[in-house]
């Protein structure tokens, strides 16, 4: 499990939190204006659906991790169980003011190893086509492109899926 406290030494730590948790507020609130700037629509429409049910993401089956430097949430994202073997990852995001550190990186990582102990073998995600910054990300960091699932495309939405094996 990840620690609980947040060092205040400038050093990137993530603290498990739960999807209403003050920590996450202020990404998800970013990642809601983002969408609407890159598919259309409002922050308020987009941050309606967000939110994945707390169930889903509550042990032991999921898990949201916050990224905090210096008592600031910096980056975030959170997995769920997608089937027995496969976890699916879910609202990644840095803030905007904190990119290029290699925060997202990290964050993949620790989200890579919260899951494999917890015994996925598989993480799943979904980004859209309007996010090549996530795209190049998951390119270079071992995730491979795969067909999405039955998803509906949603006006410019096109979903594009990736897989990734774990050790």
């Amino acid at each position: 499990m990840m620690p609980e406290s947040i060092p205040p030494d400038g050093r990137l730590r993530f603290v498990s939190a739960t999807h209403d948790d003050p920590l996450a507020q202020p990404l998800l609130a970013e990642l809601a204006v983002e969408y609407a700037e890159r598919y259309g629509g409002t922050p308020s429409t987009h941050l309606s659906w967000l939110p994945v049910p707390e169930a889903e993401l509550a042990p032991p089956d999921g898990g949201l991790l916050i990224g905090v430097v210096g008592g600031v949430p910096v980056t975030g994202g959170a997995f769920r169980r997608y089937d027995a073997h496969t976890a699916e990852l879910k609202r990644i995001w840095t803030d905007a003011a904190h990119r290029r550190r290699g925060y997202a990186r990290a964050l993949l990582a620790a989200l890579e190893a919260e899951t494999l102990a917890r015994g996925y073998r598989r993480l799943y995600l979904i980004t859209g086509n309007r996010q090549p910054e996530a795209e190049a990300l998951y390119d270079a960091t071992g995730y491979t492109r795969v067909a999405p699932d039955p998803l509906p495309s949603w006006g410019p939405f096109i979903p594009i899926a990736f897989e990734k094996w774990l050790a």
